[in-house]
């Protein structure tokens, strides 16, 4: 795997001259040692407004002509290839007031989400500052680096256990009626959202932020010593059934995790 410090050190630089921006910080893979040949440069550009798109433009076509700019539809973002390292670069911007609402709704107002709740408290406590004059940056890092409160971990599981199996639109009724139907489509978009919410109980238990999708599995192993006993098999078996299995496979995995959540005294 190429060395990314250089390409890191280039393009933060060139984002740190513009006066919009706050902060530049490097994230992902990139900020904890666990890239490889697959992982891009990811980026977080703060800033104290929207950057304006032909800013953005000219700090990604003065790395890559050819660089794709705007891919706004998951949130301000731009990617390039960089020429001299040959690695994917990925810009993501977001202004310094979201930010801190984000970080305020876990720690302060306890507001979960339905899967991935605590996403971008896992973000700001791993990304690394590269450009953060103010100290904006560190402070927040500060702030989500912070105990885990009870009342985001209690929400957390409050929100998203119900509505695997125990609700009338639950995963698992919904799943039922996709099945009986022979809707391929929707079992496989009612099973990756079942486990949005499966993980999302288990990372609330062990307090530990939400890392996102990527290497799951493996992660959870690593960060949460709390988890159903046959999570991994639970999972790998949900992922691979078929129509005929898929609700015996759910039902498996949802009774270890009312078991972890028995065990803790968190099963409602």
């Amino acid at each position: 795997m190429p060395d990314q410090n250089e390409t890191v050190a280039r393009v933060s630089a060139a984002f740190a001259t513009l006066p919009e921006v706050v902060a530049v910080a490097v994230a992902g893979s990139a900020s904890t040692g666990e890239s490889d040949d697959l992982s891009d440069v990811d980026l977080y550009v703060f800033t104290r407004e929207d950057l304006p798109l032909e800013k953005r433009a000219a700090v990604a076509y003065g790395f890559a002509p050819a660089a794709e700019v705007g891919h706004d539809r998951w949130g301000p973002n731009d990617e390039w290839e960089d020429p001299a390292s040959g690695e994917g670069v990925d810009a993501v911007y977001w202004t310094t007031g979201w930010m801190e609402d984000a970080i305020d709704r876990l720690l302060l107002r306890h507001e979960p989400s339905v899967g991935y709740s605590t996403c971008f408290l896992h973000s700001i406590r791993l990304c690394r500052p590269l450009h953060d004059p103010s100290g904006w940056l560190a402070r927040l890092k500060e702030r989500a680096d912070g105990p885990y409160p009870d009342g985001l971990r209690a929400a957390v599981i409050r929100h998203n256990h119900p509505v695997l199996r125990d609700t009338r639109s639950s995963y698992r009724a919904q799943l039922g009626k996709a099945v009986a139907r022979l809707d391929a489509v929707s079992v496989n978009h009612r099973v990756a959202a079942y486990l949005a919410s499966y993980f999302d109980v288990i990372y609330a238990v062990n307090r530990v932020p939400h890392p996102g999708e990527k290497r799951l599995l493996s992660l959870t192993e690593r960060l949460c010593p709390l988890r159903p006993a046959s999570m991994r098999a639970d999972v790998e078996r949900l992922v691979a059934a078929g129509p005929a299995e898929v609700l015996v496979a759910l039902d498996a995995a949802s009774d270890g995790l009312d078991v972890l959540l028995a065990l803790e005294g968190l099963l409602a």
